[in-house]
């Protein structure tokens, strides 16, 4: 697969065995074809979440010191 022109490279995790297992369950009948995906859209989401709250706090902290504290 490509992407901008560029291969996409991936790495193995490891999950419990029961965690994979209620993923895969929770997937049937989704749009998701395997549990690799939907770990993807999760992982994705959660760090668009993280990086989005982290530009929110640091966005405050900037309106802070505008404000003179410190």
């Amino acid at each position: 697969m490509k992407k901008n022109g560029t291969k996409r490279k991936y790495t193995t995790i490891t999950i419990p065995t029961p965690l994979f297992e209620r993923i895969e369950d929770k997937i049937k009948n989704t749009g998701f074809s395997s549990v690799s995906d939907c770990v993807t859209y999760i992982l994705r989401e959660t760090m668009a979440t993280m990086e989005s709250d982290s530009n929110e706090k640091n966005s405050v902290i900037e309106r802070l010191k505008a404000l003179g504290y410190t």
